[in-house]
C-alpha cells in the first residue's frame, strides 16, 4: 500500500514505533472494530481507534446523551444532549479522522442482532455496563470466533481481558455466573471517576490495535485489574476452563440467549 503524504503525516508518529511500521499501519487501515457502547469505556476507545486509522469502526448504542454522561463520556459534548450516542460518537470520530468508515447502529444489542453485528468485524470491544450484555457479547464472539476485548469499571476499579476464541479463556471461564441481582452496584449507584473510564477504554483501544496490527502481547489468558486510588495493579493468569459451557470441550450453550433484555451503556 502506498500512503499519501497526508496519511504519512497523520499516522507518522505511530508508524515509526518498532513493531508497527508501514505494514502495521496498513493492517490497521484494512481492519475493522465493533464497539458495544459509546459510553465511558467506548468513548475513549472509539476516539483513539479513529485517530489511529482503523479502517472501519462500528458503534452500537441505543441510548441518548444525558448531562450526567459528560463527566466521563468524552465522545459527546453539551450540544449532543438528547442525541443518540452512536450518532454523536460517530460525528466526533469523523471530525478527528475523515479517512475512516464509521458505521452507526443506533440500537441496543440483544439476542436478535448480536450474531449479525459481530460477524461483520475483525475485533469487538465491549464497553457495556451490565452482566447480561457481557455474557451475550462473549458468547456471540466465541461462537463466531471473533476476538473480544472486554472491560469493566466502577469507582476506582477497572478490569480488562482479551479473548481469543479457541486460544485462551473466555469471559465465562473467568466469571462462570453472573452475580446475584443487586450484589454489584451500577456506576449510577456507586459512582465512577472519568479518568478511570478513560484509562480502561484506552487500554481496550490498544488491545484492539495489537490484534489488528500484530504487535505486542495481547492480554490473552491474563486478567488485569486496577485499583487506581492506591495505584495497585493485579496481573492474574487465567486458564481456559475445559468445562466452560460456551468454549469448553463439551459446550452446553450453543445458541445465543439472555437472562434479561441486554442493553449498552
Amino acid at each position: 500500500m502506498r500512503f499519501t503524504d497526508s496519511e504519512i503525516e497523520r499516522y507518522g508518529r505511530q508508524m515509526i514505533v518498532p513493531g508497527v511500521g508501514a505494514p502495521g499501519q496498513e493492517r490497521l487501515g484494512a481492519g475493522s472494530v465493533l464497539a458495544i457502547g459509546a459510553g465511558g469505556l467506548g468513548s475513549p476507545a472509539l476516539l483513539y481507534l479513529a485517530a489511529a486509522g482503523v479502517g472501519r469502526i462500528g458503534v452500537v448504542d441505543g441510548d441518548t446523551v444525558e448531562l450526567s454522561n459528560l463527566q466521563r463520556q468524552i465522545a459527546h459534548s453539551t450540544a449532543d444532549i438528547g442525541r443518540n450516542k452512536a450518532e454523536s460518537a460517530a460525528e466526533t470520530m469523523r471530525a478527528i479522522n475523515p479517512l475512516i468508515d464509521v458505521q452507526v447502529y443506533a440500537e441496543r444489542i440483544g439476542v436478535d442482532n448480536a450474531a449479525s453485528l459481530v460477524a461483520g468485524y475483525d475485533v469487538v470491544i465491549d464497553g457495556s455496563d451490565n452482566f447480561p450484555t457481557r455474557y451475550l457479547v462473549n458468547d456471540a464472539c466465541v461462537m463466531a470466533g471473533t476476538p473480544l476485548v472486554t472491560a469493566a469499571i466502577l469507582r476506582f476499579f477497572g478490569q480488562i481481558l482479551t479473548i481469543l476464541p479457541g486460544q485462551g479463556p473466555c469471559y465465562r471461564c473467568v466469571f462462570p455466573s453472573s452475580p446475584e441481582a443487586g450484589a454489584v452496584p451500577s456506576c449510577s449507584q456507586a459512582g465512577i471517576l472519568g479518568p478511570v473510564a478513560g484509562v480502561m477504554g484506552t487500554l481496550q483501544a490498544l488491545e484492539a490495535m495489537k490484534l489488528l496490527a500484530g504487535f505486542g502481547e495481547p492480554l490473552v489468558g491474563r486478567y488485569l485489574a486496577f485499583e487506581f486510588a492506591a495505584a495497585e495493579i493485579s496481573d492474574m493468569r487465567i486458564e481456559r476452563d475445559p468445562a466452560c459451557p460456551v468454549c469448553g470441550e463439551r459446550p452446553t450453550i450453543t445458541s445465543l440467549t439472555a437472562e434479561v433484555d441486554a442493553c449498552t451503556g
